[in-house]
């Protein structure tokens, strides 16, 4: 098996722009560069995707008198009522704030422009992407536009659920006529397995210069020889013209680098490996930094024998000619689903005394890869650790080794070993080893196997899409993560087009039911997490439970236990001067896994909590932000006429919403 966890292309380097140093860290203001005082130009935050803003308005002192100030209703909500076939999924936008203008996209895709102080509507746009059917996975979900100006020019650039790239003028919500045809470009143009919506949606863009850089969200399952999902390539468009100035193939092409870690030209018959999580870019270098994910099928590897770059990788690619510069495979021969699943961060931070620029990638299994953002060489060791291989006979190549960080210390719970199940009670750890024995469990990537084995993190993460922070002040890595497994059976559907399917096998026991102790989660608290890892160190600072979780459970409720975290979907967070805000999502939502069974023991209203804000130096809770409706996207902060707004859309189907909180009567800092 050839290795190819880390290797670097030379390419040309950008002359650096200006620095300026913070303590104990810096900030590179070339991001900035369309960016005023108190605006949010990316969807984090700016393109270093930092989801970071330095105003303090709303402050330690004063955020538990957050109040509503506007709501903005979604234009969905009509037309959901006039087709059943068109109920959206969640509200998963973060907006953006520039020139004075707030822009959303809604779940079914429609883009608005908002008075920012009254969050009145300006403009909108309907695309009508949702026409070309409820996307796969997630359903009709937009996460976040792009914004670009030259100076006189404005546009909003939407990747669409139905596969177009859409340009529009910022200030009147127009199609731009010069962009593409009619103000838009097709996504899958090139890819003859991309059927719109059924197996390949947009994903957000990025602006590097005068490109809009896009990836997509591809349908993970792939269940013959012959690939049935989309490659996932990375295309950069003009955002003049629409012109496609260059193509990356994430799964390379014949003659390519990488291809040959695709044993038995297997690079031929997969697909995915795509960009879904969003992307970031360092204007000084000219570079743009791409996650991927899994290659198909995300489960099953027998018919993609070899490392299979460029999945489960942080790409680094130089902006204006898609060259890649360096690559870091975080995952080889994926077979659990682990994308990385969140944009990466960049920081300068302070390591053994010297100032180093970093680039962070986070994967579903909670495991944090810090690089060197110029060459992609570990800060840190990234040790190729023995691992479990495949007791599949004849089926599955496993690969020998996986890099793990030596620092920073893993997230969350990694691995389904006996130290991890839970331990509250004697007898709790006693019933939680028995039901262990039923299934295979090991160390992280222990492989699929015939009997069952328990994953840990489970498919969801781990971490997952709502992002991470960084403090480029301190440079503080804020991350949130919830505790989810998985039973992973080996499969191996090895159909060839036009044959008819196997009889389905009969059915066998509930391997999901050994997930559960008593109705308690088989493996030990927090079951939802916040972590703040120091980058100058490679060190955990802190760590702190998001919610109380089932304390009220009949053989915990005499325990006295400190927080236990609640049964979340995910938490998404934003950095300020002082404070760090982490939205959650609870699990009980139409579309997603039914409740876990220990959220009846949860505290009473503990869904009505949308938002923990903490003190971002200690992890001490200083306020919780409740609402009737569900939080679902991360919360972005701006300034508009000396109030400091902090901005979050919320609902799901006929109640999706924005919704601005600000401090009545606060003061201008």
């Amino acid at each position: 098996m050839t290795r190819r966890l880390f290797s670097r292309q030379v390419a040309s380097t950008a002359a650096l722009l200006p620095v300026l140093l913070l303590s104990g860290a810096s900030l590179i203001r070339g991001a900035d560069r369309t960016r005023g005082a108190g605006e949010w130009v990316d969807y984090a935050g700016d393109t270093l995707a930092q989801k970071y803003s330095p105003l303090n308005q709303i402050n330690k002192t004063n955020v538990k008198d957050l109040k509503v100030v506007w709501r903005w209703a979604s234009p969905d909500v009509d037309i959901q009522k006039s087709n059943p076939l068109w109920r959206a999924s969640r509200y998963e936008d973060t907006p953006l704030m520039v020139g004075g203008v707030l822009y959303t996209g809604t779940p079914l895709g429609i883009i608005a422009a908002l008075d920012p102080g009254t969050g009145q509507t300006r403009w909108t746009f309907n695309p009508e992407s949702y026409k070309a059917g409820k996307p796969h996975s997630v359903g009709y979900t937009v996460r976040g536009l792009a914004y670009w100006t030259d100076g006189r020019e404005e546009r909003i650039l939407h990747a669409a659920t139905d596969g177009y790239l859409f340009s529009l003028d910022a200030k009147t919500g127009k199609p731009d006529a010069a962009f593409g045809t009619g103000g838009k470009v097709d996504l899958t143009e090139g890819l003859p397995q991309a059927v719109r919506a059924t197996n390949f949606t947009g994903r957000r863009a990025i602006i590097a210069g005068n490109l809009a850089i896009v990836g997509s969200a591809i349908q993970d399952a792939q269940p013959g020889k012959e690939h049935l999902s989309p490659k996932g390539n990375v295309k950069a468009f003009d955002v003049r013209t629409g012109k496609l100035v260059w193509t990356f193939h994430n799964i390379p092409e014949k003659g390519e680098f990488g291809y040959e870690t695709w044993l038995e030209n297997s690079a031929e018959r997969t697909g995915n490996a795509n960009a879904w999580a969003g992307m970031a870019y360092d204007p000084a270098l000219d570079y743009v930094y791409v996650p991927t994910s899994a290659p198909g099928h995300d489960y099953n590897g027998s018919l993609r024998p070899g490392d299979n770059l460029f999945s489960d990788s942080l790409l680094c690619l130089e902006a204006k000619t898609g060259k890649r510069v360096w690559h870091f495979q975080v995952i080889h021969h994926d077979l659990w689903d682990y994308d990385i699943t969140m944009h990466p961060n960049l920081a300068d931070v302070t390591v053994a005394g010297k100032k180093t620029q970093v680039v962070v990638g986070i994967s579903k299994n909670s495991l944090v890869f810090v690089l060197d953002r110029r060459t992609g060489k570990p800060i840190w060791p990234i040790v190729e650790t023995k691992v479990p291989q495949s007791t599949v006979a004849n089926r599955e190549r496993t690969s020998p080794t996986q890099p793990i960080p030596s620092k920073p210390p893993a997230l969350d719970h990694i691995g389904s070993t006996p130290d991890n199940v839970i331990n509250f009670t004697p007898a709790l750890k006693a019933k939680a080893l028995e039901q262990l024995k039923q299934l295979e469990f090991g160390p992280l990537y222990t492989p699929p196997s015939e009997k069952g084995t328990l994953k840990v993190p489970g498919s969801l993460g781990g971490a997952n899409w709502g992002g991470s922070a960084v403090d480029p002040e301190t440079g503080i890595l804020y991350v949130p993560t919830r505790l989810t497994m998985d039973v992973l059976k080996a499969r191996f559907p090895e159909l060839v087009p036009g044959t008819a399917p196997p009889a389905p096998a009969a059915p066998g026991p509930n391997l999901n039911a050994l997930l559960s102790v008593d109705g308690l989660p088989l493996i030990q608290a927090p079951y939802a997490r916040v972590t703040a890892i120091d980058l100058n160190k490679g060190e955990r600072l802190w760590m702190k439970p998001v919610g109380n979780g089932p304390r009220n459970h009949p053989a915990l409720k005499d325990l006295n236990l400190p927080p236990l975290g609640d049964a979340i979907l995910g938490g998404a967070p934003l950095v300020t001067k002082s404070l760090l805000f982490v939205g959650v999502t609870y699990t009980f939502v139409n579309g997603l896994p039914n409740p876990t069974p220990w959220e009846k023991w949860n505290d009473p209203g503990f869904q009505k909590k949308v938002m923990y804000v903490f003190d971002k130096a200690t992890g001490a809770i200083l306020h919780v932000v409740e609402a009737e409706g569900r939080s679902f996207s991360a919360p972005m902060t701006y300034m508009h006429k000396g109030t400091q707004y902090l901005v979050v859309a919320s609902g799901n189907g006929e109640e999706s919403e924005l919704v601005a909180y600000a401090v009545p009567g606060a003061v201008r800092n």
